[in-house]
């Protein structure tokens, strides 16, 4: 007898949000977290607009808006010219700056509010698996433990134990310069929202952290670059790096977290090994570049929660979950390459580096270059291939945005209020369209409905197939597509 459905090693952001979609479908989720308490210090500061609609679909986004502060540009290697979400059809053509202690602290309430199984001060020290479970071997506050489960999902960070022990590699590029960050209060804070600048001295961000006291200022000194991650940061180092670089004293003081950090990047070889996953940063580390670490792991557990609950359900075949490394990892090795390129921007404050940047300048003020790299970052770009054969259309695979409908009883709503189960969605526009759903889905919720706006992402078809995570899974048009564009 197992005593849970699936165990989670790991409580942070990734781990609390993979717990929340398994436990929404039901499923029985023991998650251990070595920590006793929260952490204080946020090492990720930014949710992009696709993790707010991966909130808004379980209804949540609103809880994380009232908390952060919202911008509508991001930067993309600290380049002058910024990254414009206006042009997305998107309720969020944002990011929020809002503390990853925040962040945690609202997906733990939602987990005890689904009833996960929160186990803290729980450290894992052995995992083994059989063909038909895993079990975790571990110390907690009462002395040593064991518990085991039919799956088990590390979401244990950069150092994984649960990566190291399945015996997945986890190759990349080694540490090549440190930078630094600390969260202080500012006496004299700039003027503007948020900067951020590179030049011959180094590179430096400052932004609010959200919480009406702190900013984050994140610097990389060129005559301190070679230090040691493990070096001691003080706030006179900071302080003093911060005027050479930008020429005005921020005048920061009461620091409540100073660290070094580095642009070491790796990429784990695989995603899965038997009935263990690897999700967040134990399956992919980077310098925090662009601010996508945490919302890739977010989306790995929203991709992966989804269906490893169908498949422990019986609503699918165990082969849906083989998707899960197909749909991911490409995905992270997006992250690794775009992370390393803006490490190159970041870092060359020499002659060459800054003419780099010059030209890179340029090509942002070009929209089509602008929007590629706003797909990239936000999160808004990411597209799958269909997980069933069926009849090709460009829009498969992409996110469905938060489509305004009137149902057939004459409610209005919208698309993301219907996915907030976390099921399949069906929405049939015309009522004579046979079911788009293939045979093997047992699980989808179906609605007759009618489309409240024109010109939407839905215009010129007869029914959608939505996947539990906001993609288009099948369409069925009663027009052809050049025809629905106009």
């Amino acid at each position: 007898m197992r005593d849970f459905d699936v165990l989670i090693v790991g409580g942070g952001p990734v781990g609390l949000w993979l717990a929340c979609e398994l436990r929404l479908a039901g499923i029985e989720v023991g998650l251990y977290e070595r920590r006793r308490e929260r952490t204080t210090q946020s090492r990720a500061l930014t949710i992009h607009g696709r993790t707010l609609e991966i909130f808004a679909q379980r209804g949540l986004a609103d809880r994380f808006l009232k908390r952060g502060i919202p911008v509508p540009t991001a930067h993309y290697g600290v380049l002058d010219t910024r990254l414009d979400f206006s042009v997305f059809d998107t309720k969020f053509p944002l990011t929020l700056f809002l503390p990853q202690a925040t962040t945690e602290e609202i997906l733990e309430q939602r987990a005890r509010e689904l009833g996960v199984h929160l186990f803290t001060g729980h450290g894992a020290d052995r995992i083994s698996q059989t063909p038909d479970g895993v079990t975790i071997d571990g110390t907690g506050p009462a002395g040593p433990f064991q518990t085991s489960a039919r799956y088990l999902i590390g979401a244990d960070g950069a150092r994984s134990l649960v990566r190291a022990q399945a015996g997945i590699e986890f190759p990349g590029y080694p540490a090549t310069m440190a930078l630094a960050l600390g969260d202080v209060v500012l006496d004299n804070p700039p003027k503007a929202l948020a900067i951020s600048m590179v030049n011959a001295e180094g590179c430096l961000l400052v932004a609010p952290l959200g919480d009406g006291k702190h900013h984050r200022i994140v610097l990389m000194d060129r005559t301190r670059r070679h230090v040691a991650k493990d070096e001691p940061f003080a706030l006179e180092e900071l302080a003093t790096s911060a005027i050479k670089i930008s020429g005005q004293d921020f005048q920061p003081r009461d620091p409540i977290w100073l660290s070094r950090f580095t642009d070491e990047t790796r990429l784990a070889t695989r995603y899965r090994e038997g009935r263990i996953f690897l999700a967040g940063d134990a399956a992919h580390i980077h310098m925090p570049a662009g601010g996508q670490g945490m919302n890739v792991g977010l989306q790995d557990a929203m991709n992966l929660g989804w269906k490893l609950a169908t498949v422990l359900k019986g609503r699918a075949p165990e082969a849906l979950l083989e998707s899960y490394e197909a749909e991911r990892r490409p995905i992270g090795q997006q992250l690794y390459q775009d992370t390393l390129a803006q490490t190159a921007l970041v870092a060359g404050s020499d002659p060459a580096g800054l003419a780099l940047r010059v030209q890179m300048n340029k090509l942002l003020t070009l929209p089509e270059v602008n929007r590629r790299l706003a797909d990239q970052i936000s999160g808004f770009g990411v597209t799958y291939p269909s997980l069933f054969e069926g009849t090709a259309d460009p829009i498969i695979g992409r996110r469905a945005p938060d489509i305004a409908l009137r149902l057939s009883d004459g409610e209005k709503t919208s698309l993301y209020s219907l996915l907030q189960w976390g099921r399949w969605l069906e929405i049939r526009l015309s009522a004579t369209v046979a079911p788009l759903a293939p045979s093997t889905l047992t699980d989808v919720a179906i609605f007759e409905a009618g489309l409240l706006e024109e010109g939407t992402a839905f215009a010129g078809l007869e029914a959608v197939l939505v996947r539990p995570d906001g993609y288009i899974e099948a369409v069925c048009r009663s027009l052809p597509i050049s025809q629905a564009a106009e």
